[in-house]
C-alpha cells in the first residue's frame, strides 16, 4: 500500500492524519516536521500569528511534498503563552482582550468579536502566508473558532471560495461547537464524514494510544479525518500548555509516539486503510466536477 494513493474507491477507507497547530512554537514544529518525515501524518496546517509561523513556513518552502494549510487562528486558550492578530489592533479591537490578546474561548469571541473584523483578520492571515510564498491546500481553524457564529462560519466558507481552497467542513465539529444549522452546509459542500479527536477521559486514564488503536481497527468507509497535535514534553512545551492538561505537553508527546510508531503503521495495513491529504481531496473534486 502506498502511502498517499488519490486512486482509492469512494467507498474504502480514506484517512488523513493531520497535524494541527504548526507554528505554535519551536517544539510544536519540531514534532511536526519529524512526524511528517517518519511517520504517518498527511497533512497539517500552519497558525500564522504565532512565534513560531516564520520557522514553519520556510520548512514548508522547502519541503512542498508535505500537504499544508492554514490553520485560521482566533483564540488563544493557554494561560501565560500568548498571541494576537496579524492586523494592527486598532483595526480589530472586537477580536482581543483587554492586553491585545485573542480571547481564550469560543464564548468570549462569540459574545464581542464583530464579524467585519473576523472577516479581515482571517482575510490578513491567509494573505500573510502568501506574501511568504506558502501555497496552501486548505482552511482549517484552531478550536473550530469559526463556528463560533453562524455568520462567522459563513466568512470561513466564503473565504475558501475566494481564494479556491477547501474548508474543513463536518457535522460533528459543527455540533461541538453548538450550531446545529444544517443551513450552513449545502450538497455540493466538501464534507468530512467523520473527524475524529482523542478525548480527554482516554488521556486521564492513560489509553489514548489505546483509543488511537480502536479508532483505526473501526474505521468506517469513506473521508476521515484523525486530528492530532504532535510536540514534544519538554520544558518550552511545558510552559505553553501550563496548568491545561487537555491538549497539553504530555498529550502531544503521545499524539508524535503514537503516529511515528512501527504499531500504527502495522494498524493502517491490517485494516487496509488507504491515506490522503488535501492535495488528493482538490485533484478528486477536479475529476468529479
Amino acid at each position: 500500500m502506498t502511502l498517499l494513493d488519490p486512486e482509492l474507491p469512494i467507498n474504502r477507507k480514506r484517512l488523513m492524519i493531520h497535524a494541527d497547530d504548526a507554528g505554535l512554537c519551536h517544539s510544536e514544529n519540531r514534532a511536526t516536521m519529524q512526524a511528517l518525515k517518519e511517520g504517518l501524518v498527511s497533512s497539517y496546517s500552519i497558525m500564522v500569528p504565532c512565534q513560531g509561523f516564520e520557522e514553519i513556513a520556510l520548512f514548508a518552502k522547502e519541503n512542498p511534498q508535505f500537504d499544508y494549510g492554514i490553520h485560521l487562528t482566533l483564540t488563544c486558550e493557554w494561560e501565560k503563552y500568548k498571541f494576537g492578530p496579524v492586523l494592527p489592533i486598532s483595526d480589530v479591537q472586537s477580536l482581543v482582550d483587554e492586553n491585545g490578546h485573542f480571547y481564550k474561548n469560543r464564548e468570549s469571541l462569540k459574545n464581542n468579536a464583530s464579524a467585519s473584523e473576523i472577516q479581515h483578520e482571517l482575510q490578513a492571515q491567509i494573505e500573510k502566508a502568501y506574501v511568504y510564498g506558502l501555497q496552501p491546500s486548505h482552511l482549517d481553524s484552531h478550536m473550530y473558532s469559526v463556528g463560533a457564529r453562524s455568520d462567522f462560519f459563513r466568512i470561513y466558507k466564503e473565504l475558501g471560495k475566494k481564494y479556491n481552497l477547501p474548508v474543513l467542513l463536518n457535522m460533528q465539529l459543527l455540533e461541538m461547537v453548538g450550531l446545529n444549522d444544517e443551513q450552513l452546509l449545502n450538497e455540493d459542500d466538501l464534507i468530512i464524514d467523520q473527524v475524529v479527536v482523542g478525548k480527554f477521559e482516554d488521556f486521564t486514564r492513560g489509553n489514548l494510544s489505546g483509543f488511537y488503536d480502536d479508532v483505526l481497527k473501526n474505521l468506517k468507509s469513506g473521508l476521515n479525518i484523525i486530528l492530532i497535535h504532535p510536540a514534544f514534553d519538554d520544558d518550552e512545551m511545558k510552559a505553553v500548555t501550563m496548568n491545561h492538561p487537555n491538549f497539553g505537553s504530555e498529550w502531544r508527546q503521545i499524539d508524535f509516539d503514537y503516529f511515528t510508531s512501527r504499531e500504527c503503521r502495522q494498524k493502517i495495513d491490517e485494516n487496509n486503510i488507504g491515506l490522503i491529504n488535501w492535495k488528493d481531496l482538490k485533484l478528486e473534486d477536479r475529476k468529479n466536477s
